[in-house]
């Protein structure tokens, strides 16, 4: 007889499969065998390790809007977010959902701080709502989850599983909160005057965060812009990394641009994303 757990693993499996039919339909394009079940494994690990939390979620997808704001070049804009809320035990507690490495964020987590504590802001101060807690749930799980993956251990998948900590407590702080709206406005007037540009091949090279993998591999794979950066595109050609050599020889038969983004998307992160370009 099947549990209320297996039910919802169901209803995962349903859904996601759901969603890649609409996207096939929608797009005209697929997602690898290996995308699809990386995706799923994802998916189903998160629920099982997050399923007290979700739980205990009272609304979900909340947006946050703090309109009217002016940037530095005195053009308007607003920023807008999306939390989930937990109350229980006269305790709010707002969560913000990241597809991030959980140890990206830790290492990084006066960025994640920044944007949090706008949210706080607009929760506490515009809604006028009480908030007890800030955390962000990081989806993706690590390194030792997928090697044990690998392994098809189930003995080893388990106790990684156990040790995996997606969850990240954020400090409320709202001292700097103006400082951090001026800085999004700075962001708005670079973007609207063209004034930016990517990071050198030099810093994709160079190592970054605790686990010393090359920014490219933890920064770069991130971002939706990477295909059309010139910077990625010389490292990715110059790089003897499975994913980045499958790119080469991708681009070197050119196709339009979304020819490009759907074939990489769906087929080099299917490649196993532990291996680090030398």
């Amino acid at each position: 007889m099947k549990t209320k757990d297996d039910e919802i693993e169901d209803f995962i499996r349903d859904a996601l499969q759901h969603n890649f039919e609409l996207l096939q339909l929608e797009s005209g394009h697929s997602l690898a065998a290996g995308v699809k079940a990386t995706a799923l494994n994802q998916a189903i690990l998160y629920w099982r390790k997050l399923k007290e939390v979700a739980n205990k979620i009272t609304e979900t997808e909340v947006r946050l809007n703090l309109p009217g704001q002016t940037t530095p070049g005195n053009r308007k804009f607003g920023i807008e977010g999306v939390v989930d809320i937990v109350r229980s035990d006269d305790k709010v507690i707002m969560y913000d959902i990241k597809t991030h490495d959980a140890d990206a964020v830790r290492e990084n987590i006066k960025d994640y701080e920044q944007q949090l504590n706008i949210y706080a802001y607009i929760w506490q101060n515009l809604r006028g709502q009480s908030l007890d807690e800030l955390a962000i749930i990081a989806t993706a799980y690590p390194d030792e989850v997928k090697e044990a993956i690998g392994t098809r251990n189930e003995e080893a998948i388990l106790r990684e599983i156990e040790k995996w900590d997606p969850l990240v407590k954020i400090d409320i702080d709202p001292s700097h909160v103006n400082q951090i709206i001026t800085d999004f406005g700075t962001v708005v007037d670079c973007i609207e005057n063209g004034d930016f540009e990517p990071a050198s091949l030099e810093k994709l090279k160079s190592r970054y965060g605790k686990k010393n993998s090359q920014f490219a591999t933890a920064v770069c794979r991130n971002c939706d812009a990477r295909f059309s950066c010139n910077s990625y595109r010389l490292y990715a050609t110059g790089s003897r990394s499975p994913k980045e050599l499958a790119l080469k020889q991708y681009l070197s038969n050119y196709g339009t641009d979304l020819d490009q983004h759907d074939w990489i998307s769906s087929e080099i992160n299917a490649i196993s994303p532990n291996s680090d370009p030398e």
